[in-house]
C-alpha cells in the first residue's frame, strides 16, 4: 500500500447490481470524504492518451474524480513547500473494474492516462466554479522534467 499524499482521500464505490443492470452512487454529502462541490463535468479520453499535468494553486480547488467507463491511471505529484509529503507521487488505477472516488488537493500536480481499449469517461466534481476569464490552472506537458514520473510504465515496474 502506497503512502498517500497529504489531502488525498479515496472511497471505494459500490455497484448495486440486479437483472436490469447496475447503479453506483458517485458522491453524497453524508460521506466523510465530501467537502463541497461547485459544478460537475465529464470528459472522454481515447485509449492511450495522457491528460497531464495541471494544478489549481490560486483557489486550492479540490477535485473529486471518478471513472465510469474504461480504466485510468491517475497520478498525483506533491511539490507543495509546506507539505509533509512533499516529493511524493501517488498512482491510482480506477474505473469500471475498480469504482472509486478520488479526492485530489488542488495545489498538487495531477493527470491521467486512459488504459485498455475503451475510451475513458471521467467525471469530476470540483469545489470551485471554472472561471472563464481567469482560469486557476497551471499546466505542464506529460513529459516534463519538473515531475519525476514516466507515463509509459507503472511505478511498480520501474522499481521491480
Amino acid at each position: 500500500m502506497q503512502k498517500l499524499i497529504e489531502g488525498i482521500e479515496l472511497k471505494q464505490l459500490k455497484k448495486n447490481v440486479d437483472e436490469r443492470g447496475h447503479l453506483c452512487e458517485l458522491l453524497r454529502k453524508d460521506w466523510s470524504i465530501f467537502k463541497e462541490f461547485a459544478m460537475a463535468y465529464f470528459s472522454v479520453t481515447y485509449p492511450g492518451v495522457v491528460r497531464a499535468w495541471h494544478r489549481h494553486p490560486r483557489t486550492k480547488q479540490e477535485d473529486y474524480m471518478s471513472v465510469i467507463q474504461g480504466m485510468a491511471k491517475i497520478a498525483v505529484y506533491d511539490d507543495r513547500e509546506n507539505s509533509s509529503t512533499k516529493g511524493l507521487i501517488n498512482e491510482f488505477i480506477i474505473g469500471e473494474d475498480n469504482p472509486t472516488l478520488l479526492k485530489i488537493p488542488g495545489e498538487c500536480w495531477h493527470g491521467f492516462k486512459a488504459l485498455g481499449v475503451k475510451p475513458v469517461i471521467l467525471i469530476n466534481f470540483p469545489t470551485k466554479l471554472y472561471d472563464y476569464q481567469s482560469p486557476d490552472e497551471e499546466r505542464l506537458p506529460p513529459d516534463t522534467d519538473k515531475i519525476p514520473y514516466d507515463w509509459k510504465l507503472a511505478s511498480w515496474l520501474k522499481h521491480g
